[in-house]
């Protein structure tokens, strides 16, 4: 009944100078508000380093003609209903990350990273785009997907093709040096292993801790 009362008060008050009161937010905990800020700028940090990457590889954008940097955002953006793609195979996930770095794959490895990216969080986030009251995420998968991305930026800095090249190029140290690629990994990187701390200290979960080398890692499950 309090909790009714108190639904009821803030609905009479959400038109009375309360412009960012939405009804759905009183089904959320400030942990669930939390986790929703997170999965958004996670997604945003993904589009973000997918736009600096086809700046500094836009032979895989022209793979695929007709497409422009914004048509791939939009496409990786309509999910959860619609990430795979027939020109990756029917791939996502971990698969579709694999493929931005397989020899074997002639398409366009930025959005296979990207698309890959955008479905392995989503897992992570146990396919969901915003968090309720009963939601429960599982701390360890949020863990396993920062790993991913640690995996991810070594992949991009030092995978190379049969000719000695890099499959994506990223960073450059000639003139002046520009580590911006490695800024942004490392804010998606401490997004998720900070959503991980947070989640298993309100469900009072354990994360097992995996320490590797990161050049010779395969990716970690996240569901």
């Amino acid at each position: 009944t309090r909790l009714l009362l108190i639904a009821m008060c803030l609905m009479l008050f959400s038109g009375c100078g309360s412009k960012g009161f939405n009804i759905k937010n009183i089904a959320k905990t400030d942990t669930d508000l939390v986790t929703d800020t997170h999965i958004r700028r996670i997604n945003a940090l993904v589009d973000e380093l997918v736009v600096k990457l086809y700046k500094r590889n836009p032979r895989e954008l022209a793979k695929v003609p007709g497409q422009t940097v914004s048509m791939r955002l939009r496409q990786m953006a309509n999910f959860p209903t619609a990430l795979r793609y027939s020109e990756l195979g029917g791939k996502g996930s971990i698969d579709a990350m694999q493929l931005a770095f397989d020899e074997h794959f002639y398409g366009d490895r930025v959005f296979a990273l990207g698309v890959g990216l955008r479905g392995m969080l989503f897992k992570a986030y146990d396919e969901k785009t915003e968090l309720f009251m009963l939601d429960n995420l599982d701390p360890q998968k949020l863990y396993n997907s920062a790993r991913n991305i640690e995996i991810v930026a070594w992949r991009l800095a030092h995978k190379r093709n049969a000719n000695g090249e890099l499959w994506l190029l990223t960073n450059s140290t000639h003139g002046v040096i520009n580590l911006s690629f490695e800024r942004l990994l490392g804010k998606m990187i401490g997004s998720q292993d900070m959503i991980s701390e947070i989640i298993a200290n309100r469900s009072n979960r354990t994360i097992n801790k995996i320490f590797h080398s990161i050049a010779q890692a395969m990716f970690l499950p996240v569901g």
